[in-house]
């Protein structure tokens, strides 16, 4: 196991190759979040920063305990050879289209439907292990469900919807967004 302050090339190779990563996030009194995440939607930012566009689901877990606590841990595992898994600790926050530097950040990555918001990362710290427990297995394909669920809703209909979620599973508060981004 070995700790590194920021992102180096070897870490962005390894992470550009991976097809899915994972997500965690707490507060207090509420239960552990655990998300996996893929399509085309992580970006190294620099050194010290990631971010990945957020497409809306079954919660918003993620964005209240950033919100209420800051901390959170994304993994990234090797399911092919050389096996490794690649933990980056930070502490993030959430920018939804309504907010400034939105637009910016969302031109890094594809215009999908159903876009809720770009979580940025600050890195406090990158850890590598070995990964040898971690099966062998190959990406068959993405998914393309949750856009095409998305892309077919109604803007007004679906911003009508979103202005009701604006508590966590556990009660804790999320800012909801206003704007739909426009997609492809």
């Amino acid at each position: 196991m070995d700790f590194f302050d920021a992102l180096n090339d070897d870490h962005r190779a390894f992470i550009a190759r991976q097809p899915v990563f994972f997500v965690a996030t707490a507060a207090e009194g509420a239960r552990i979040n655990l998300s996996p995440k893929g399509y085309d939607a992580f970006r190294i930012i620099d050194d010290r920063t990631v971010a990945w566009l957020d497409l809306g689901g079954s919660g918003n877990e993620t964005h209240a305990h950033l919100a209420a606590d800051g901390r959170i841990t994304m993994m990234f595992c090797a399911f092919d050879n050389p096996a490794l898994i690649l933990r980056i600790y930070g502490r993030g926050v959430a920018v939804l289209p309504q907010d400034d530097g939105f637009d910016t950040l969302a031109a890094r990555f594809p215009r999908l439907p159903g876009v809720r918001q770009v979580f940025v990362i600050a890195v406090d710290a990158v850890q590598t292990s070995c990964g040898w427990g971690v099966p062998r297995m190959t990406l068959e394909k993405e998914r393309q469900t949750l856009v095409k669920y998305h892309a077919q809703q109604d803007p007004a209909e679906r911003l009508a919807k979103i202005a009701t979620r604006d508590r966590s599973i556990d009660g804790l508060p999320t800012r909801v967004q206003t704007i739909m981004p426009a997609h492809d």
